[in-house]
């Protein structure tokens, strides 16, 4: 460990005596006292490739040039400007709003998956535009289009979407909702389809470790999840949707600017399920039935003139599943061998509060505070078998942001502390505990948008289970020449891992629960502990006057400690510690090109080599496939004057064969070293926009009618020692078309 500290600390060393000259200021959407701040305002120098954006309050700095002199300044919705700047100095810059340009239809045209060059860190944003492509009715739903995720079915009856990065499943992932720690504990099975897809502004997805100031349990990468704002959302929004097999949502949106300053929003989501599909004939549902209702009153007050903004959101949510055999009823069969069910009820309420400050004399200087409580109940049974939780959650940080010496240089210090009470039940057996921490963090930041820039962060953390730790993180940016892109990061993450929470699909079988008790402080078992280390190069360029860009990347992600889930026994299901080696390593190139005006297309290929020692041996990751490869294509016709036009767009998933787990001991199909076959997805959306309120799209998922034909294994006996819903590989479901309506006022 102490080897990695004088590494970083001899690294960042040496950036903290650079200065340089600098032009720094403010973008305003109007004069006077009412003026809102533009975050997200490109400033570049005209003919260069040096640019920057304007951060959430609307500043700016970028290094002087004398070799360049015409500094623009850009805005969706806004008339450009062009300043003469001959030295270094500090600006004051309003824009006017244009006359000619709908900003909603301008920005539809904008990268709707967005990569930076200058940042260290390897971040891919993902706007509303591309969440549109496809039905995305939940936040599980919202990677489809997007090659960076994989999306994956979790078991054969609950039809929950698992998603996995980097080769690596979702609990090892650090997942936010605008910076505060969301989908985790209790949540982690189910806790993506609690958050609509209409809600969701925008999603910022970090490969390998991500910042320090996050926390400590990001392994393989970060996402961020920002909700649409009352004060820019729609006044009134109004989504419906519905598809062959009986699933139906609706999500309003209501939104009032109370006064200059604060604004507030009540989001309002429903889905319900009542229609039994068995296409399979295997007696037992496709899909689960259930509904849900899900409302949030978000608030927002800004007043950039005093550098004030923050956000309240206040959020109830009550859930309910049922799956099992066609003829399973609740009131007569729960808890008997009558028919085989499950039940799977969940409420959630949920605060968070945000409030930021910027000094008016010192732009670059700020503090953040942000707080947040849940409260996670879920009952739930699987045929005999019963799992309780009740997670409470408390989460609070503070963070101080300024600079050393000039903006180049800069940094970000503060505390944390978190509270976690887990009242968990599984059957008899009582495993309730609780969690603390205490932590605190300083990263430091060295901006060259020329050449090299980097982010260097150290954090140290007290648990009452994990101990005191140190948890290093660093990513560094290199460019070798024009509209390049070089980048490389390391970092640790350690966390407790939720093994029954985690891994609920496994309740759903005959298998018996074996933990291999090594004396840990969770459940018996040591903390996970992994380094991740990365590589990625991002390159742009210009064919036939089209834009276009190439990246490739290789994460490698080395268990030092690991729960190992280890089901390649049909009778059971055993959770211990890592004793050997475990690792995941994942390589990807993809390139994004505009074939014709107006016609996107983007493609990927992926590799992943994970592999764990298991007791029985060093094996590949059961259910998962080394090779995927992936095509987009969107085509949009020119949009009117009122807004009207056609949207097309075409997703291709293309997987290799993954290897099944042994089950030969329980008289089923699945041999020793037996792989599936490999198969292709493709789903396709056609959207009618009428005007600039309303639209209409219609789509259709697994054309090709891919299905797995035997999800559940046992089928014909559940209640017998060959049952199991665990071994998915394909879609359960065939050919599914849907349809939709998008409402608004603006």
């Amino acid at each position: 460990m102490n080897k990695y500290i004088k590494v970083l600390i001899l690294t960042i060393l040496p950036w903290f005596g650079f200065s340089q000259e600098k032009v720094e200021g403010i973008v305003l959407d109007s004069e006077g006292s009412k003026a809102l701040s533009l975050s997200g305002a490109n400033v570049y120098w005209q003919d260069s490739q040096i640019g920057v954006v304007t951060d959430f309050n609307g500043k700016f700095s970028i290094p002087f040039k004398k070799e360049f002199n015409r500094l623009i300044v850009s805005y969706v919705g806004f008339v450009s400007d062009t300043l003469t700047i001959n030295e270094p100095r500090t600006i004051r810059l309003s824009l006017k709003p244009s006359n000619e340009l709908d900003e909603v239809v301008v920005q539809q045209k904008r990268d709707a998956i967005q990569k930076t060059y200058f940042s260290p860190q390897n971040v891919i944003t993902v706007n509303s535009a591309e969440l549109l492509k496809a039905a995305c009715c939940n936040l599980a739903e919202s990677f489809e289009t997007n090659p960076a995720i994989d999306v994956n079915l979790s078991d054969g009856l609950t039809g929950t979407k698992q998603i996995q990065m980097l080769g690596l499943t979702s609990p090892y992932l650090l997942i936010t909702q605008e910076n505060i720690p969301m989908v985790r504990g209790a949540s982690q099975a189910y806790g993506l389809t609690f958050t609509p897809g209409t809600w969701i502004e925008s999603i910022q997805i970090t490969k390998g470790a991500g910042s320090v100031v996050n926390g400590y349990e990001s392994i393989s990468g970060q996402i961020n999840t920002e909700l649409v704002k009352p004060l820019t959302d729609n006044v009134v929004f109004v989504n419906g949707y519905a598809n062959e097999n009986g699933r139906y949502e609706m999500n309003t949106h209501f939104n009032r600017k109370l006064t200059d300053k604060l604004s507030s929003g009540l989001y309002i989501h429903g889905n319900m399920r009542a229609q039994k599909e068995d296409n399979n004939e295997d007696g037992f549902l496709d899909a689960p039935l259930g509904n849900q209702i899900n409302v949030m009153n978000r608030w927002q007050y800004q007043d950039a003139e005093k550098g004030w903004v923050s956000f309240l959101n206040v959020r109830f949510l009550n859930d309910e599943k049922q799956v099992g055999q066609l003829d399973f009823e609740p009131a007569t069969d729960k808890l008997t061998n009558n028919s085989w069910g499950s039940e799977i009820n969940t409420r959630r309420f949920d605060t968070s509060l945000k409030l930021g400050y910027v000094f008016p004399e010192l732009p670059f200087q700020s503090f953040g505070f942000q707080t947040a409580y849940s409260l996670h109940k879920q009952d739930s049974y699987f045929g005999f078998r019963t799992y309780d939780i009740n997670h409470e959650s408390i989460f609070t940080s503070l963070l101080f942001n300024s600079i050393i010496g000039d903006t180049r240089n800069k940094f970000k210090t503060g505390v944390s502390f978190a509270y976690d009470g887990y009242d968990e039940v599984v059957t008899a057996t009582d495993y309730s505990r609780e969690d603390s921490s205490v932590g605190a963090f300083i990263e430091y930041s060295y901006e060259n948008l020329e050449k090299v820039s980097l982010t260097a962060g150290l954090r140290v953390d007290n648990h009452n289970r994990l101990g005191t730790f140190i948890t290093p993180r660093f990513h560094i940016r290199y460019t070798p020449w024009e509209k390049g892109s070089l980048r490389g990061s390391f970092g640790r993450g350690k966390r407790a891992a939720n093994i029954f929470a985690e891994n609920q699909q496994l309740f759903a079988s005959a298998r018996e629960i074996n933990i291999l008790n090594s004396g840990g402080s969770v459940y018996g078992l040591e903390p996970e502990d992994a380094w991740n280390y990365g590589v990625s190069f991002l390159q742009g360029f210009n064919f036939l006057n089209k834009k276009g860009d190439v990246s490739v990347d290789y994460y490698v992600t080395d268990f030092k400690n690991q729960i190992v889930v280890d089901w390649e026994n049909p009778q059971e299901v055993s959770f211990y510690n890592l004793d050997g080696d475990s690792s995941a390593k994942s390589f990807q190139i993809e390139i994004n090109y505009e074939l014709l005006t107006r016609l996107s297309f983007r493609t990927a290929y992926k590799f992943y080599d994970v592999s764990t020692d298991y007791n029985s041996g060093n094996l590949q990751k059961p259910l998962q496939s080394q090779h995927r490869f992936f095509v987009n294509l969107g085509y949009e016709t020119e949009a009117k004057e009122n807004g009207s036009q056609w949207k097309f767009d075409y997703t291709l998933h293309s997987l290799g064969k993954m290897r099944l787990p042994d089950t030969s001991s329980n008289s089923t199909q699945y041999q020793l070293g037996e792989y599936s076959s490999p198969y292709n997805l493709m789903n396709a959306q056609i959207t009618k926009v009428f005007s600039h309120t309303f639209e209409m799209y219609v789509g259709g998922e697994n054309l090709t009618g891919e299905q797995q034909n035997n999800p559940v294994l046992g089928a014909d006996n559940p209640f017998g020692p060959n049952f199991d819903t665990t071994i998915v590989y394909a879609p359960i479901m065939g050919r599914m078309f849907y349809g939709g309506f998008r409402f608004k006022i603006l």
